[in-house]
């Protein structure tokens, strides 16, 4: 771990550098008022079939769920969290099994809605190398792109939660969905709720112009943005708009290799950059910065300094959910009191968990196994 004031430049910390204090000046805190669920979320959850090879060659495939933010939900409530999710299913038995699964997984969906006239979404993963897999969406008109802002509203004003959390997701699947994504944002203002957004851009659903419009709007209401290295851009105003005049445009897309236990690829940008960029984030009122560097682990930056975590090295399996599971621990340790020292050692173990099985969320871990990455190869626990 290693930790440096926050002085715009990149250089790598040196040895014995102090640490970035929990309490960091502008550092976001999580409201304490007793009763409030600990995490609100909602999104697309869809019905995903998982292939051994390609699609074109047939063979049999397994049958889960998958969505980003019912990712997050199930890692949050298998470390003992209270969370509850919302969001829109077909009246078909593809949206019952998005349902049952997530209240097996001790995940609150009261506030879901059931859309008669539309189905629920479904996805492919078509694993074509070891590290390489082809995901193929069938999401249009489906029930979750048409989730209302009432829906939304009507789960979070019966349980204001302490945190409220999105992604970048939601908001590119139509204009009632971004809708139903800005609404929460205002209630969680309303609320005192913390605001927590993973960019999570998919070049599928919106180019990186439409994204950075919206997301650039979004970071007024921000208090943690967690984003790769070549996200970071959609978030920044265009040139000369920052409060110094500086900062950057945002630029393309981000593309690259698979994501490893940080939950992203192969870092883009340089130190320099990165945390330019996060400055000028921080300068808009984000309280705390989160750039996943793939290989390289994990930055946090705050105005107080930044922390850099390396990722943990595990015998990677399946990359796919490695983000939502580093999401998931990282607001776990903010949740529980942790400084940033604390939520990047728990975010890149959840991640590694993540990147060592098969699934989006099936090898998220309880907070029991959280200590067993560090077990030697071979352990067998009895």
């Amino acid at each position: 771990m290693t930790g440096q004031p926050f002085s715009g430049g990149g250089e790598e910390p040196q040895a014995g550098a102090a640490p970035l204090p929990g309490t960091a000046p502008g550092r976001p805190r999580v409201p304490r008022q007793p009763g409030r669920p600990d995490v609100f979320t909602f999104g697309e959850t869809m019905v995903a079939l998982r292939g051994s090879g390609p699609l074109k060659l047939g063979g049999t495939m397994r049958v889960s769920v998958a969505g980003a933010e019912s990712n997050v939900a199930i890692g949050l409530a298998r470390l003992g969290h209270d969370v509850r999710w919302a969001g829109a299913v077909g009246e078909d038995e593809a949206g019952q099994l998005v349902l049952r699964t997530l209240r097996a997984e001790g995940v609150e969906v009261s506030g879901a809605a059931t859309d008669p006239d539309a189905p629920t979404g479904l996805l492919l993963f078509e694993p074509r190398l070891p590290e390489v897999t082809r995901v193929h969406y069938y999401r249009a008109g489906s029930a979750g792109s048409r989730l209302a802002a009432d829906t939304v509203g009507r789960a979070f004003h019966a349980a204001p939660p302490r945190v409220l959390h999105l992604t970048g997701i939601t908001p590119a699947l139509s204009p009632a969905a971004r809708s139903a994504a800005l609404r929460a944002l205002r209630l969680a203002r309303e609320h005192g709720s913390l605001v927590c957004l993973d960019v999570n851009f998919r070049a599928r659903l919106w180019t990186a112009g439409e994204a950075a419009a919206v997301l650039r709007e979004w970071m007024p209401f921000v208090d943690v943005l967690i984003a790769s290295d070549d996200e970071l851009p959609l978030c920044l105003p265009e040139d000369g708009d920052g409060p110094d005049g500086t900062a950057a445009a945002a630029g393309a897309g981000p593309a690259g290799p698979a994501p490893d236990s940080s939950g992203s690829s192969d870092s883009l940008a340089s130190p320099d950059s990165l945390a330019s960029q996060a400055r000028a984030l921080l300068d808009l009122g984000v309280g705390e910065v989160v750039v996943k560097l793939g290989a390289a682990g994990a930055t946090a930056f705050t105005c107080g300094g930044s922390l850099h975590r390396p990722a943990r090295a595990v015998r990677a399996v399946d990359a796919v959910g490695a983000g939502d599971a580093f999401v998931a621990g990282y607001l776990s340790a903010l949740l529980d009191g942790e400084g940033p020292a604390g939520c990047l050692e728990r975010a890149v173990t959840t991640g590694a968990f993540a990147v060592a099985s098969p699934g989006d969320w099936e090898g998220a871990p309880t907070r029991a196994e959280l200590g067993m990455l560090g077990a030697p190869p071979g352990t067998v626990v009895r």
